[in-house]
């Protein structure tokens, strides 16, 4: 079995499951908190593979700059399919969307919104750490 089958097969009952050599680590975390503590955490997710419930173009840029080495979506938007496309990160999905709604169901989801005109995944991931930072306060 690839870890991709695994993350896959364990991310019931979690948000999103990353997984390497076997190896899982999981967040029940909403969106594109469990990356986020990831990253600040410094914990070095190269190569791992990743399954999630809902990918969007700024866990897509989340997910480039922590060299994920495969993704699966129970929900992917065509923005972050694209940017794993682009970055040839292979990705699975079940439903394919055009955007990301936000947990309203009003508009579009903020995060999404925030890396709207980017594709570098250094500078998403800044935009994206300013946004929740300024939503805190």
């Amino acid at each position: 079995m690839t870890d991709l089958q695994i993350a896959e097969k364990n991310l019931e009952g979690h948000t999103i499951c990353l997984c390497k050599d076997g190896q899982c680590l999981f967040s029940e975390k909403n969106g594109i908190a469990p990356m986020m503590g990831f990253i600040a955490d410094n914990i070095d997710l190269e190569g791992y593979s990743v399954a999630d419930l809902v990918v969007g173009k700024a866990a897509a840029l989340l997910f480039v700059k922590c060299k994920i080495k495969a993704v699966f979506a129970k929900t992917l938007s065509k923005s972050g399919e694209e940017v794993l496309k682009n970055n040839n990160i292979p990705v699975e999905y079940e439903i394919l969307t055009e955007k990301i709604i936000n947990r309203d169901g009003t508009d579009i989801c903020p995060m999404e919104k925030t890396v709207l005109q980017t594709s570098d995944p250094e500078e998403g991931y800044m935009l994206l750490k300013h946004k929740l930072q300024s939503m805190k306060k």
